[in-house]
């Protein structure tokens, strides 16, 4: 296996567009999995820990743009980053890592979603941003063209009250049952995580609280697996987003 090392953001493009095959790697929290149990075997890896320009996050004009780079510890995306993994996880796991894989369950999409973030995605022909809601386009599928990266995340901040749960057999180093993110602001807003195949944003008026969980659970498209039902998954994201609700809007 050839690993590819590319020392600047425009060595990566080329490495990309020369070697489409090439897995990327930065964390590695999620390919050395399937490395290690034999899920993946690529031709390459494309090794993006050089590339100093899809690290760090900037702020301009009320847009925040979060590098593909960027760290768990590093972001704390509200509650949601607190809770991944452990903390050699959250100083490994990278944003960018994390959309990429486009997991059901993946801890960073709900949060982003309900913030209306877009996908920074670049190639040797130009950059182009992609709604994130648009970019998950199946489970473990995105909208990355060949010879694309992912450089970072944009988003412009609400500043509304918000916040950020999930449901699993205990509370660290595991796969979400359920996750949820709510914000209220000019009106509600969630999204959940492991009860769809691809990210869903869910909105309603602040007079329609009260129907507000109702909504959130029809939305989902919760599966039968091991670590849950579909019955338990619709039961928890309603339990979820009622105590959700009480936070933001007390």
């Amino acid at each position: 296996m050839d690993v590819l090392t590319p020392t600047s953001l425009d060595e990566a493009l080329q490495a990309r567009a020369e070697r489409p095959g090439a897995v990327p790697i930065q964390g590695g929290t999620d390919v050395m999995v399937a490395l290690n149990f034999d899920r993946e075997r690529p031709d390459a890896l494309l090794n993006l820990n050089e590339v100093n320009e899809l690290r760090g996050w900037t702020c301009d004009d009320g847009v925040l743009r979060l590098g593909a780079g960027l760290t768990y510890a590093e972001v704390e995306l509200a509650e949601a980053s607190r809770t991944v993994g452990s903390p050699q996880i959250r100083n490994r796991g990278t944003i960018g890592g994390n959309l990429g894989t486009a997991s059901p369950a993946g801890d960073a999409l709900p949060p982003l979603v309900v913030e209306g973030a877009e996908v920074e995605c670049a190639s040797v022909r130009g950059t182009r941003r992609v709604p994130l809601t648009d970019f998950v386009t199946g489970v473990k599928r995105n909208a990355l063209a060949p010879d694309e990266l992912i450089t970072a995340v944009l988003l412009r901040a609400s500043g509304a009250p918000q916040t950020f749960m999930k449901i699993g057999p205990r509370n660290a180093m595991v796969i979400a049952v359920v996750s949820l993110a709510v914000s209220a602001g000019d009106e509600l807003r969630a999204s959940f995580g492991s009860a769809s195949p691809r990210p869903v944003l869910v909105t309603a008026p602040r007079d329609d609280a009260s129907s507000f969980a109702e909504r959130v659970a029809a939305a989902a498209a919760p599966i039968d697996d091991v670590r849950g039902t579909v019955r338990y998954r619709r039961h928890a994201l309603r339990v979820l987003t009622e105590r959700a609700l009480k936070r933001v809007l007390a």
